[in-house]
């Protein structure tokens, strides 16, 4: 795989929740480190995710935001 974004990084699938029509999906990429990703159900089709199974969080922005209450 070829891609520009700098950040990828492998994890495996710890839970897939399809909505009506997007996905939240969890990966984990260290142990107790996860990132969630909201996709297509189509996407989740498409790419064969399931629980347990290996993929890439793949982060490309330009940038990153903070908030406080």
């Amino acid at each position: 795989m070829k891609i520009s974004a700098r950040n990828i990084i492998k994890g495996t699938v710890v839970s897939v929740d399809k909505g009506a029509t997007t996905a939240h999906v969890k990966i984990e990429i260290t142990p107790g480190q996860v990132v969630t990703s909201s996709i297509t159900n189509e996407a989740v089709d498409s790419l064969k995710l399931v629980v347990g199974g290996p993929a890439y969080a793949v982060i490309k922005a330009s940038d990153v935001m903070i908030a406080v209450d």
